[in-house]
C-alpha cells in the first residue's frame, strides 16, 4: 500500500486529534532497528496517510525538520504534507481572532505563508535583519484552498460535522471549553507571578470583545501569514514588537513549520490555544488542536486523488 499524504504533529494530543480524523487506521509497521519513529497508519477519504509526531520534549525547528525527513525516507510515495497542531494568535483589530480559531498558511507577494522570524544576522546599531527565504506550499492545495474559502461563502462548511468525532470515545477534553474563559487582556498588563490561573487578574484589563454569531459556527478560519521561531512567545509586548517588524501581517506564532517548508511540500494549519502573552494556559489546548485537526480533514477531502498522483 502506498501513502502519498504526510501530517506532522509536534506533541501527542495534537496526534491524537489526527488520529481521531482517519476515516480507518492501518495495521502498523514492522520494527525497524534503522528507525527510531513510529508512524500511525490510515486513510482520510481516498488518501492513505502517514502521521508522525516529534520526539517527547524535542520541539522546535530541527526536530520537525529531521521528522520530515525521515517520514519522506521511509515513505517515497509522499507528494505533500500537513503540519498540524497549536499556535498562538496574534489579536488585532483587523483580524478577530479567538481561541479555538483555525490559521491556516497562505502565501503573498513577499513570501509563502511561513517567515522565521528568528533566522539572520545581527547588524550595527542593534538592528537584526532576517535572511532566506521559506518555499511556498504546492499550487495545488492552494487551488484546493480557493475551494475551501469559496465553499464557507456560501455556507459549506464540513469541519463542524468532523468535530463530532471527537464526541465518541473517551475525547472530551477535546470539545470546547466555555467561551467565557476565552479572555483577553491588554498587551501591558502581565500576569500575576506565580499564580497558575486567571483568577487574581484584574477584570478591569480585559478588552471587551463583541460576541461571536453562533449561528453558523463558533470557529473561524484565517488565512495568512504564520511566524515560526525556536522560541515560546509569552509577553504580549514581545510578540507586538516582532509582529510590527515583519510588517504586521502575522496571525499566529508557532515552532516548528519554518523546519519543514523547504524540504517537506506542505500547509500549516494550527489551532489557536493562546494569545502569546503571559496569561497563556493549557485549557484551550486540546480544543485549539481540534479544530486544526478537523479543519485539515475538510480541506483533504476536497484534493482530488488524481492530483496525489502527480
Amino acid at each position: 500500500m502506498e501513502y502519498k499524504v504526510g501530517w506532522i504533529c509536534a506533541l501527542p494530543f495534537e496526534a491524537a486529534a489526527a488520529e481521531a480524523m482517519l476515516d480507518r487506521r492501518h495495521p502498523d509497521l514492522p520494527f525497524d532497528p534503522y528507525d527510531s519513529m513510529l508512524y500511525t497508519l490510515g486513510c482520510v477519504g481516498p488518501h492513505n496517510v502517514v502521521i508522525a509526531c516529534l520526539p517527547r520534549g524535542r520541539p522546535g525547528l530541527s526536530a520537525a525538520s529531521a521528522v520530515a525527513r525521515g517520514m519522506l525516507e521511509k515513505f517515497r510515495g509522499i507528494r505533500f504534507g500537513f503540519m498540524v497542531g497549536i499556535g498562538g494568535g496574534v489579536p488585532s483589530d483587523r483580524d478577530d481572532i479567538r481561541l479555538g480559531d483555525v490559521v491556516v498558511s497562505q502565501p503573498n507577494l513577499e513570501h509563502g505563508g511561513v517567515v522565521q522570524y528568528d533566522f539572520g544576522k545581527a547588524e550595527a546599531g542593534g538592528k537584526f535583519r532576517r535572511t532566506g527565504h521559506l518555499n511556498n506550499p504546492p499550487t495545488f492545495l492552494l487551488s484546493v484552498l480557493n475551494r475551501v474559502q469559496i465553499n464557507h461563502e456560501r455556507g459549506r462548511r464540513t469541519y463542524p460535522i468532523h468535530m463530532g468525532r471527537y464526541d465518541e470515545g473517551d475525547m472530551e477534553e477535546y470539545l470546547c471549553p466555555q467561551s467565557e474563559r476565552d479572555v483577553l487582556f491588554h498587551e501591558n498588563y502581565s500576569h500575576p507571578a506565580g499564580m497558575l490561573d486567571c483568577t487574581t487578574c484584574d477584570l478591569n484589563q480585559i478588552i471587551k470583545r463583541p460576541e461571536r454569531n453562533t449561528k453558523t459556527t463558533t470557529v473561524k478560519i484565517h488565512y495568512g501569514t504564520i511566524a515560526s521561531g525556536n522560541q515560546v512567545i509569552k509577553d504580549a509586548q514581545t510578540r507586538d514588537r516582532i509582529v510590527k517588524d515583519l510588517g504586521g501581517q502575522v496571525l499566529c506564532f508557532e515552532m516548528e513549520a519554518a523546519g519543514l517548508m523547504n524540504d517537506f511540500p506542505c500547509l500549516v494549519v494550527r489551532g489557536i490555544s493562546d494569545y502569546c502573552d503571559s496569561h497563556k494556559n493549557d485549557g484551550w489546548q486540546r480544543y485549539a488542536a481540534a479544530t486544526a485537526a478537523a479543519y485539515t480533514r475538510e480541506l483533504l477531502l476536497l484534493v482530488p486523488p488524481e492530483d496525489v498522483v502527480k
